[in-house]
């Protein structure tokens, strides 16, 4: 708890800024001084910028070292810089982009960190040891849960080795246009769900019959449709009875074989971590962000896989990450993810400026390009390695970045989708955000939210910002909770079941 008394304290992110974050729990009052000799001449509260000097009007607003906005009218010192005073910038253009040029700092490895992890046969290793029903069509998607209700009490108790049984169910499948161009991402995206690491190979599909979406599509290469699959309309089951049993039965036989998996010591290479912040502040960009990005530099380091993605939260970051990229055609890649979802934005009468919440806005950012610059600070400092489109699953080491909506689930979802086996939230706002598939880590920007959500926040972030913990600090806790975590430790969310639906990114039109 801060005393009442704590003198006023403001968060200057860059030496070129002119606005500064008040630190202070509730604010501060008019005529507050800080020690600089700054006095406020309004109101201010937590997390809303401050004018460190006369901002006169359409003059730049600079924050992180970057224009966040213009002056939409004259800003006296020491006055509250509102939302409705900050004049969005446009976006960056993608001409004349910064070249890759080492910008990214090189880092050394780091060797001998492990976990214990479920190995699989295609090399790739787990955090959790979960049998996966896969569904073709939303329509499957009751009979699946009411059968998954009789797998988990009759049949779990039987194979104590196994974490859960888990239904990927969706509103996909039918009443689309499977052949257009954008259905390549739902189908791709449920294709690689079911190759999650964390389902130890074990695929096992639930269709209808006559969705557009026809289950071998679903199918890993090499596998068979007949042990694979079951169709409610298969003319052989008759009745509810008898469908709901042949579902059980084939999650029995995968049962089976998911319960003599054992963990065994893994290098923390084997890890594949998704990054993501949600119910974002103004002190996203200042402790977890910045401790998450120093974790990320961590496992880039160890050899790991580490994503980022949210397309129009980093997008207005563009010129900054093109430079860090490995090469010419990661910044190349970079810029068509971008591109892409500039124009899937355009096609729906928006833009970027639509993803700013009220939470947002309440915690102190003034709009996207704010936002952004606290968020593309969780991506560390090290080379972009690669780039994956929604869907696509990751195949190479190091930072990259899987573009995404910022939309918490179906960013999850599509990691997943990717092979991410465990996951690390951020958040400002604070939000109860859980996965089935994988473990989540939530780290709080500031310790308020730790203390009022004790048992639902994992790492407290907020004691960079009161100066008891630095950066370096919250991100080695966050780096071998990390290790912890996939080793079995369970996550607040996990301890309490709070999880997600899953929810796929549907490009393509519905018919």
């Amino acid at each position: 708890m801060q005393p009442a008394a704590a003198k006023p304290l403001y968060i200057r992110m860059h030496a070129d800024d002119n606005v500064a974050i008040v630190a202070n729990r509730g604010g501060l009052h008019p005529g507050a001084e800080f020690a600089c000799g700054l006095r406020l001449i309004e109101q201010v509260p937590q997390g809303h910028k401050v004018a460190l000097a006369d901002i006169g009007k359409d003059e730049a607003i600079l924050r992180y070292g970057e224009v966040i906005g213009h002056a939409a009218a004259p800003i006296a010192k020491g006055s509250w810089v509102k939302e409705s005073l900050v004049q969005m910038p446009d976006a960056p253009s993608f001409d004349n982009l910064p070249q890759p040029n080492g910008g990214a700092i090189r880092l050394p490895a780091l060797e001998g960190y492990t976990f214990e992890g479920y190995r699989n046969a295609d090399g790739s290793v787990g955090t959790r040891n979960i049998l996966a029903i896969s569904t073709s069509v939303q329509c499957v998607a009751g009979t699946v849960e009411f059968a998954l209700e009789r797998i988990r009490k009759e049949l779990l108790p039987k194979y104590p080795n196994v974490d859960d049984v888990v239904a990927v169910t969706h509103a996909y499948g039918c009443g689309v246009a499977i052949n257009a161009p954008g259905a390549a991402v739902p189908i791709r995206t449920l294709q690689n769900l079911a190759r999650n690491p964390n389902f130890g190979g074990e695929v096992m599909i639930v269709g209808l019959g006559c969705e557009k979406l026809q289950p071998e599509l679903l199918l890993p290469e090499g596998m068979s449709a007949d042990e694979e699959i079951m169709r409610m309309q298969d003319e052989g089951l008759t009745g509810f009875g008898e469908i709901v049993e042949d579902i059980v039965q084939m999650a029995d036989a995968r049962l089976k074989i998911l319960d003599q998996r054992r963990r065994e010591t893994c290098p923390a290479s084997a890890l594949v971590v998704g990054m993501q912040c949600g119910g974002s502040d103004a002190f996203s960009g200042v402790t977890a962000n910045p401790a998450l990005g120093f974790a990320a530099d961590l496992l880039v380091r160890a050899g790991a896989t580490v994503m980022f993605s949210e397309v129009t939260e980093v997008r207005d970051a563009i010129h900054l990450l093109t430079p860090r990229a490995a090469n010419q055609e990661v910044a190349d890649a970079l810029v068509r993810e971008m591109a892409w979802y500039d124009r899937y934005l355009a096609g729906g009468e928006a833009d970027r400026s639509a993803n700013t919440t009220p939470g947002n806005k309440k915690g102190g950012l003034s709009n996207i390009v704010e936002k952004a610059m606290g968020s593309v600070i969780k991506s560390g400092t090290g080379p972009i390695a690669g780039v994956l489109a929604p869907g696509e699953r990751v195949s190479q080491k190091g930072l990259i970045f899987a573009a995404t909506p910022a939309s918490d689930f179906v960013c999850g979802t599509l990691q997943l989708a990717s092979g991410m086996t465990l996951h690390v939230f951020t958040t400002g706002r604070g939000t109860p955000y859980g996965l089935a598939a994988v473990p989540v880590i939530k780290v709080s920007t500031r310790s308020e939210l730790k203390q009022r959500w004790h048992d639902l926040i994992d790492v407290d972030a907020g004691s960079i910002a009161t100066g008891d913990a630095t950066i370096e600090d919250v991100g080695w806790e966050i780096f071998r909770l990390m290790l912890d975590v996939a080793s079995g430790r369970e996550t607040w969310a996990e301890h309490w079941k709070l999880t997600n639906a899953l929810a796929l990114f549907n490009p393509g039109p519905v018919t």
